[in-house]
Parts: structure tokens; sequence; C-alpha cells
């Protein structure tokens, strides 16, 4: 059963990746300033300032070279780490204010205030909002409803409505359908394109139309998650917090090089360095896979160059996490699909039939000590790794900086993360 006295709040960080960079960087808080994608690709992240210069989302960054130079736009590549902590930081301080904090993405998440139904809501929003700020330094927005995807509808007015200084209580609120109507049927939290493109050509082009659509006919062609979208907007609880992730069925770590890559042993090399990830993910949640695939391909974009790609499926005899066989396996398997004479922009791994390692058949020649001793191998290296950064200890490291790696020429420090990189602060 559903607890329909509850209230929750959608805290949305504001430019979550542009606020990291500013947080230590007070020269650009009042300039434009945007990140980009992997390889500095594309904008992924702008500020108020790069918006009104109308730098879109996605932009692939060369589009935008004379904007950046007329109006001196900061530009930053993508800084993984720092995000991540700065992420987990501000969950640390949510957490403060709600025993029940839903993690949502690195830069939302959804808190219930059912055990404090005595305090102003837009009061302790504020509280919050100002809380973070000042203990982490990211702004940002806060949504209070009734329900999880009314608390979104009123993050999108906290965040756009200047007047309401990032927090809005949309609870009981007498005239929440006028707020419905201004939010477009493809904005609604759980109403992808797929879906609002038929409510569009049923003529459903609103939030507020789609609440006072039949709800057979919703359940009929949207599904029950469809039915619970529309029940929600009526302000009945139907989507609870998810406290713990569920853990992941399919587990996928690959990047695209930052330059093309002709040999096999590179290939080799940053396929074990995206298979370490991948089972160190699996570890986390405690999972084995009972199977591996494993792609390359070159750049579909670039026709200038002969094309190629392929894959391979292979099933684990020996289901394991265990990083070094899984390595030997990969490449072993590599060779049966690499191609020379091809330039090759991508290589990766996904794991899939992902179960409990409790779960585990245990094979013919099963052997208690062997798996205990894998098991107790991995925990020491992801202890050693988790404490000193990633890759201080692993299997087969590229080095410092492999050729394949990313382009991050805009990178900024590691802030938090790395002892060298820490900010030093000199005063007299």
């Amino acid at each position: 059963m559903f607890n329909q006295d509850q209230v929750f709040a959608l805290v949305d960080c504001n430019n979550f990746y542009v606020s990291c960079e500013r947080v230590f960087n007070p020269r650009i808080r009042d300039k434009p300033v945007v990140v980009l994608s992997n390889n500095d690709g594309c904008v992924v992240s702008r500020s108020e300032q790069a918006k009104q210069l109308g730098i879109g989302m996605g932009t692939p960054i060369f589009k935008c070279e004379q904007l950046i130079k007329k109006f001196d736009v900061q530009v930053f590549s993508s800084n993984y780490s720092l995000y991540a902590d700065m992420s987990s930081r501000v969950m640390d301080v949510l957490r403060k204010f709600s025993p029940q904090v839903e993690i949502y993405s690195i830069d939302e998440a959804f808190l219930c205030l059912e055990k404090f139904k005595q305090k102003d809501y837009r009061e302790y929003g504020e509280e919050i909002r100002e809380t973070v700020a000042k203990w982490t330094g990211i702004p940002v927005s806060i949504g209070i409803a009734e329900t999880k995807t009314l608390a979104k509808v009123a993050n999108r007015f906290a965040k756009r409505d200047v007047d309401l200084k990032g927090v809005f209580n949309l609870t009981g609120h007498p005239d929440q359908d006028s707020f419905l109507k201004q939010v477009e049927i493809e904005d609604i939290w759980g109403i992808g394109p797929k879906y609002s493109l038929m409510l569009r050509k049923k003529g459903i082009v609103d939030g507020l139309m789609f609440k006072n659509t039949d709800e057979n006919w919703v359940r009929e062609r949207m599904t029950v998650t469809g039915q619970k979208t529309l029940l929600e907007l009526r302000g009945k609880n139907c989507v609870e917090l998810e406290m713990i992730p569920p853990d992941k069925k399919g587990i996928t770590c690959s990047r695209s090089f930052g330059q093309p890559v002709e040999k096999f042993e590179l290939l080799q090399q940053a396929l074990a360095t995206y298979i370490s990830r991948a089972a160190e993910k699996l570890r986390k949640q405690d999972s084995i896979p009972l199977s591996m695939h494993i792609f390359i391909t070159t750049n579909r974009f670039n026709q200038d160059e002969p094309q190629y790609a392929n894959w391979i499926d292979i099933k684990l005899s020996k289901p394991t996490s265990y990083t070094p066989y899984l390595i030997s396996l990969a490449r072993e398997n590599l060779g049966k699909i690499y191609k020379s004479g091809y330039r090759y922009k991508k290589v990766g791994v996904t794991f899939t039939g992902i179960i409990p390692s409790k779960e585990v058949q245990p094979g013919f020649f099963y052997h208690p000590d062997d798996v205990l001793n894998d098991h107790r191998f991995m925990k020491i290296l992801d202890q050693i790794n988790d404490r000193w950064g990633r890759n201080t200890v692993g299997f087969s490291l590229p080095g410092k900086k492999p050729s394949w790696s990313m382009s991050q020429k805009k990178l900024s420090p590691k802030f938090t993360t790395a002892w060298d990189q820490i900010p030093v602060v000199y005063c007299d």
C-alpha cells in the first residue's frame, strides 16, 4: 500500500557540471561557461550566461567557436571524478534533512518529507537550499508536492521562475491545474518520446490535458506505467522512493578513443581497462555475469575511411567477477573479430545475464578454496583503489596517458579526489 500522506521534494542541482567547476574557480562565476562531452565533442552543461548566448545543449563545440572568442566563454572537459565526488557531498547534506533519500541521478534526488509535517514546506526547502549551497557551493532548485511526478513539475518552475528563488511548494496549491497546463506533454516525467508523439496526435499536448484523460484509455495504450503517471498528476501517490537502487541487469563499459587505434595490442590494452572497470561494478553489487559481449567499431561518421564493426558473445563456463579471468577470456576472443588495416574508434564490453553471486551454480570442477581466494584478492585490490584512486593497482595498466585515452584538453584539476591536485590556499 502506498502512503498517501507523504510529501516529496525533488532537489535538482543547477547546471551541475558547470557549478562544480565554479566552486573551485571564482573567476568564472559570472562568465559564460560550458562543459563538454567525451573527447571534447559536444556541449553537455551550460551556465545561464551561455544559454543566453544561444549555445544549445548537445551542440558540437566547433560550431560555437565564434561565440567562444567573442564573449570569452570558458570551456572545460568533463571532470567525472570531481563531479561524482561533489554529487556524493550534496547527497550527504540532503540525508541530514530526511532519512529517506532516493538518488535519482548524479544531480537529482527525491526526499520524503512525511515526518516533517509540522514544518512549513517552503521554509524547509529554503533551509535545504541554503545549507547545500553553504556546505558544498552547489546551487539547487527544489520542487515540493504530494507525488514524485508533481514534485518534478514543481521543480521545473522553481528552476525557471526567478521570483520563486529556487523553491516551489505545489502541495495543496489551489491552482495546480494552471501549472500543469504550462508543461508540454513531452516534459512530463514518465512520458517518453514515443508516447508523447502518440498523445499529441490524440490532441493531448500538456500536463493538464493528460491529467483529465480517461484512465482506462491511458492504461490500455500506455500500460500501467502511464496509468501511474496519470494518477500521480491527480495527486495519488503511486511511485514510492527507491531507497536501495536495484542491481543492474547489464553493465557496459566503453569509450570512444581520443584518436583512432590500429594496433591490436592497444585494443587489447583498452579492452582490459574497460573490463576492469565493469568487473569492479559487478563486485560492488555482489553480482556475476553469465555471458560477456565484446565489440569493436571504426568511426561510422568518417566515410572517407573503410568501415568495419564486429562483435562476439561469450558464454562464461566459469561465471565470475574475477578480473584476470575475464581479461584473459576477452583477449582471446577479441582476436576472433579483429581485422588489421582499419582505424578503430571504439572497443567495449557488456556483461549480461547478471545474477547475485550467491545464486551461482557450482561447476563440476568447482573448488571452494579457489573461489574464496579469488574473492579475497579482488576485495583487497578494490579497497586499495577506493582508498588511493582508480588504477593505483590493476591489470595491464596502460600508463599515465595512453594514446587511446579520451581527449580532454581542457580538463580542470581533480580538486577533491587526488592528493597532488588539492587546492592550496596561501594567507599572509
